[in-house]
């Protein structure tokens, strides 16, 4: 039974869970970028929204942004399949969260660099792009390689809303089998692998940049 069942899960999991969460993260990297920059505007509107937006997604559950999205906008004439809510739905929470990362990596890079930029006559955005994020592109992997981890399991809320993936295969197996506590944990078994995977792949590329940085 345990063979039966581990590779109809694994395999949801691979064209499942995984392309849900890559595309999410990918999606809510951008918009983290543009809501961090507009959190260092000195435009205060611009500023404020980006403020509360953060506020927002950080002081609500992602169970609930997922309903609001795919139960909610229908009753106002906004109809969305199910995997493009999830994909809505996870972008959004990644973009609040992601944002603070990005917004504290860039922070974190010597006002020097600025100054060192507009010296060889580059404008804002060009020490902005060519300086700037490069250095805090590298500060911020650890945490965003985390929150990358925490989507990857996070997207079994995706089940609720009849999305595709490993979490939902695993309820419609035990359904079939009755045998809901081996089901339950070859999924979380497979998570866990996931993350496994996911955290050497985030030392390496980390030990990787460690060395670039000592030289």
């Amino acid at each position: 039974m345990f063979l039966d069942s581990f590779w109809p899960l694994f395999w949801a999991g691979i064209t499942g869970t995984i392309p849900l969460a890559l595309a999410s993260f990918a999606i809510g990297l951008v918009l983290a970028l543009g809501v961090a920059l507009a959190r260092l505007s000195r435009i205060r509107v611009v500023s404020w929204l980006a403020r509360a937006y953060i506020s927002i997604i950080r002081g609500t559950p992602l169970l609930v942004q997922l309903f609001v999205i795919f139960y909610g906008l229908p009753k106002i004439g906004v109809l969305i399949d199910p995997w493009p809510s999830a994909i809505a739905a996870f972008s959004l929470n990644v973009g609040g969260y992601a944002a603070e990362v990005i917004r504290a990596a860039i922070l974190s890079v010597p006002k020097g660099q600025w100054e060192a930029g507009y010296t060889i006559g580059m404008s804002n955005a060009q020490t902005l792009r060519r300086i700037i994020l490069p250095q805090a592109a590298r500060v911020s992997v650890p945490p965003l390689s985390n929150t990358f981890i925490s989507l990857v399991k996070d997207t079994s809320l995706a089940s609720l809303i009849l999305v595709t993936e490993l979490f939902r295969k695993a309820q419609e197996i035990a359904a079939f089998s009755q045998e809901f506590m081996l089901i339950y944990l070859e999924a979380a078994l497979i998570y866990w692998i996931f993350c496994l995977a996911l955290s050497a792949g985030q030392s390496r590329i980390e030990r990787r940049l460690d060395r670039y940085v000592a030289h």
